[in-house]
């Protein structure tokens, strides 16, 4: 069984709901499953996670659970065409892991959320991947064989998944954003299961 970990920051719900669609992507192929974890806000004044515990949604993501997991999907809100602090912050904490090489080999994708239709989406994206080639994971993006990356009028790159708010309740997710979020679940999963299956039968060789 492969297991996908899906790391996630929200203030507003959107990212939040982006995150279960895409472990529903994960949980949907066969032979996988999805482990959901957030990330604490941090404190302006040191940087230092104000909380030990959220106080509802998903446990915080531990460095543990990057090294058991097959694949790896962060998402976080776009911050003037960034990622938000606290999943920078938890990423520059996974300096062992890149030492060891715990992650190495595995697939990784992104996803983000914004308030307006050009809030910086693609350099959020872009950015978030930049970390995971350091630890040298196998990217994975959404391709144009995902009709709704071609239909859609909100969020959807090829970069990873997104959503734009556009006045919409937070959270409030269009069709096409629902199933680019799922594809991209299924597609690490796929990866996952087979990079798994090549080195199976590597080893065997």
């Amino acid at each position: 069984m492969s297991e996908i970990l899906v790391v996630y920051y929200s203030r507003g719900g959107s990212t939040a709901e982006l995150a279960r669609h895409v472990c529903r992507g994960i949980e949907s192929v066969s032979g996988a499953r999805s482990r959901l974890r957030s990330v604490p806000p941090v404190s302006a004044d040191n940087e230092r996670p104000v909380k030990a515990v959220p106080d509802s949604g998903a446990p915080y993501a531990t460095l543990a659970d990057l090294r058991e997991a097959d694949g790896l999907i962060l998402g976080s809100p776009t911050r003037f065409g960034n990622m938000a602090a606290p999943l920078k912050y938890f990423i520059d904490s996974t300096a062992s892991l890149w030492l060891s090489g715990a992650l190495a080999d595995k697939p990784a994708a992104v996803f983000t959320s914004t308030q307006t239709q050009h809030g910086g989406q693609e350099s959020t994206l872009l950015s978030m991947l930049l970390p995971l080639l350091h630890q040298g994971m196998v990217l994975v993006g959404l391709p144009y064989t995902e009709q709704a990356l071609t239909d859609t009028s909100s969020g959807g790159t090829p970069y990873g998944a997104s959503h734009v708010e556009q006045g919409a309740a937070a959270g409030k997710l269009s069709v096409h954003e629902i199933e680019l979020a799922q594809a991209l679940g299924r597609r690490v999963a796929t990866v996952a299961i087979r990079l798994a299956a090549g080195s199976s039968a590597a080893r065997r060789g």
